[in-house]
């Protein structure tokens, strides 16, 4: 089984970020930068895949030179190969979409795995749409998944329950906490992680279709308010929350 992984490189979610002075993007400059904590459930999931039915597990990342440590991350877990979609400037959505699609196409994959979301920009776009452009069926959000021939069957979780997919292959799949335990890069995976390939390819070109105006802080929270002590204070307390806070 072939089985692809998107990666991204994402700022530590611990980490004090700072708007950029063009205020279009986020400094990062002075921060720590990590493997997007839903993709390492998908390329874990991959992995295990592999171990199961045998192949290969090619692990695909677009943008700039910082791209290429999301890459050996996945490298160093296990993952055997690596492309790396070279961009100097950030794409949209549907450009990065566009472009992963491309490098894609026609390459024989059996499975394509995806985190659900990446937790800088919280989107959950971009798998769906890869797989809108490849023309192939896509499950989100996913919490188990089986691989059976050339069916797999998955299981998301939904408010009043679990629901039950089953479709052919290829397919796409975005993964979500809950679906295993991403296992640890050891130290001799981390050193073999140097010695595999990772292809550096140009993407396709692609038009951009959104454009981020600006960014800003949240507005600042206002200082706290002390109405008082005891249950003296409790009808102003329920004055304030109904005629100022406005939430009663």
């Amino acid at each position: 089984m072939n089985i692809a992984v998107l990666v991204k490189l994402v700022p530590d979610t611990e980490a004090s970020l700072k708007i950029s002075g063009d205020r279009r993007y986020i400094d990062k400059s002075d921060v720590n930068l990590v493997l997007n904590p839903f993709d390492e459930y998908a390329v874990e999931e991959a992995l295990r895949l592999r171990e199961s039915h045998g192949g290969k597990v090619v692990v695909l990342s677009l943008g700039g030179d910082e791209a290429v440590k999301a890459l050996r991350n996945s490298l160093a877990m296990g993952a055997d190969e690596a492309i790396h979609l070279v961009t100097p400037t950030g794409l949209d959505i549907p450009g990065t979409a566009g472009a992963l699609a491309g490098a894609l196409r026609d390459k024989g994959f059996d499975l394509i795995l995806a985190g659900k979301q990446a937790v800088d920009d919280d989107c959950g776009a971009v798998g769906p749409m890869v797989a809108e452009m490849l023309d192939i069926p896509h499950i989100s959000t996913i919490v188990k998944l089986d691989v059976d021939g050339g069916e797999l069957t998955a299981h998301r979780e939904i408010e009043t329950g679990i629901e039950v997919f089953r479709t052919s292959l290829p397919a796409l799949v975005t993964a979500q906490k809950g679906l295993n335990e991403p296992r640890y890069a050891s130290l001799k995976g981390i050193m073999m992680a140097k010695k595999k390939p990772v292809t550096t390819i140009e993407p396709e070109a692609v038009t951009a279709r959104t454009e981020v105006v600006q960014l800003n802080y949240p507005p600042t929270r206002p200082p706290g308010k002390i109405v008082g002590e005891g249950v003296e204070a409790v009808p102003e307390l329920v004055r304030l929350l109904k005629e100022e806070a406005k939430v009663v």
